[in-house]
């Protein structure tokens, strides 16, 4: 059973392989969900949780468990990155570069648990797959190449994938150096695949906002995570152990 709805200003897309009793109502309650971390999270939505936050309104500690969980990533992040992953990098409080990845994860949790292991959750490229689509198969997730819309860059399979993009082919340049203040322009593509898919989707961020040729040292470096980059240049470069078909 495969459903899509439209949410968090993208498209949302559950699937669930195999028989599995009450599979409509395992993927509304995911969509359900993801509509709530919109509610509370959106950057767009004047009374969110996030925008209440950003303007004094609440202090941390009067926050939901959700919202300080992530203000506690969000700075773990920072620390990682060298400060390359900033939530305030804008100049507002914006922690979507950790929160979508984040409640993609947390959507999967919510259906492994409910018996449905084998499945995949798509929320805007930010995809978690669990099981196999089918008894003797695995999952394959296209990369779409980031200068051409008809063409993929890489097809990744397996069977528990994490994968998180970040770019600039759909929303333009829209992630700042917070170590410069300048929009960051060197980079079209970041992938990066590996066991949390709120980290790999914070580590996307950062690397895309640190350019060349900092981004591919640092991703480099990363224990546990493979990487798949594309420079505005149209160059590619993918780390030895990216789970490539």
């Amino acid at each position: 059973m495969r459903r899509n709805i439209e949410v968090m200003g993208t498209v949302a897309t559950v699937e669930i392989a195999g028989p599995v009793a009450d599979a409509d109502r395992l993927i509304e309650a995911v969509f359900d969900w993801l509509r709530e971390v919109d509610a509370r999270f959106s950057t767009y939505r004047p009374d969110s949780e996030v925008n209440r936050l950003d303007r004094g309104e609440i202090l941390p500690e009067e926050c939901s468990a959700d919202l300080r969980h992530v203000l506690e990533r969000c700075t773990e992040l920072w620390q990682e990155s060298g400060g390359y992953f900033d939530t305030y990098a804008t100049g507002r409080f914006d922690p979507s570069g950790y929160v979508k990845g984040w409640s993609v994860q947390r959507a999967s949790e919510l259906l492994s648990a409910s018996a449905a292991g084998n499945h995949l959750v798509d929320v805007g490229g930010d995809i978690q797959t669990r099981g196999r689509p089918a008894p003797d198969a695995r999952w394959e997730i296209g990369i779409r190449h980031p200068l051409e819309r008809s063409k993929v860059c890489w097809v990744l399979a397996g069977t528990d994938l994490a994968v998180a993009t970040s770019g600039t082919y759909e929303r333009g340049y829209h992630v700042v150096n917070p170590l410069t203040g300048t929009l960051a322009k060197q980079l079209c593509s970041v992938t990066v695949v590996g066991r949390d898919l709120g980290t790999a989707d914070g580590y996307a961020t950062a690397a895309l906002a640190m350019g060349l040729p900092e981004a591919l040292t640092w991703l480099a470096g990363l224990d546990g995570y493979e990487s798949g980059v594309v420079t505005a240049d149209g160059e590619a470069y993918a780390s030895d152990r990216l789970p490539v078909r």
